[in-house]
């Protein structure tokens, strides 16, 4: 299995992971703060997710190509389920899920300021930051 070059810079999005799976609190610096919201994210480890986000993963890492055309795009956060953050800051890439007849419901948002990753798999509903350490 192949883990993205991102995966190295995933520091503070760690410790927040972790502190949100054992209910515990962080303390983070202004920037670190907007890495996730404990309230509207939650964690998966890498090894979780489906074979499809390995690739998609790889391919970010790789800068493409991707299968479709809306991968890359800014991802507007409109739901709010992510940290509020300025326009640009998120981009969004398709999980090829097998069988459907199109883009389908999962996907992979990143955000660019601290080289955060996160999956969903119902379509912007919710969201899980992907934790490179398990």
């Amino acid at each position: 299995m192949r883990i993205p070059p991102r995966a190295a810079r995933i520091g503070a999005a760690a410790a927040v992971l972790s502190a949100l799976l054992v209910g515990g609190t962080v303390s983070a610096t202004t920037a670190d703060a907007s890495v996730v919201s404990a309230a509207s994210v939650g964690g998966i480890c890498h090894s979780a997710l489906p074979p499809q986000a390995d690739d998609t993963l790889g391919l970010i890492a790789q800068g493409g190509p991707y299968p479709y055309s809306q991968d890359g795009t800014v991802f507007s956060n409109r739901e709010g389920v992510l940290p509020s953050q300025s326009s640009g800051y998120y981009h969004e890439y398709t999980v090829v899920t097998p069988g459907a007849p199109t883009r389908g419901t999962r996907r992979i948002v990143t955000g660019e300021g601290s080289q955060e990753d996160y999956y969903t798999s119902d379509h912007y509903a919710t969201f899980d930051l992907i934790d490179f350490g398990c």
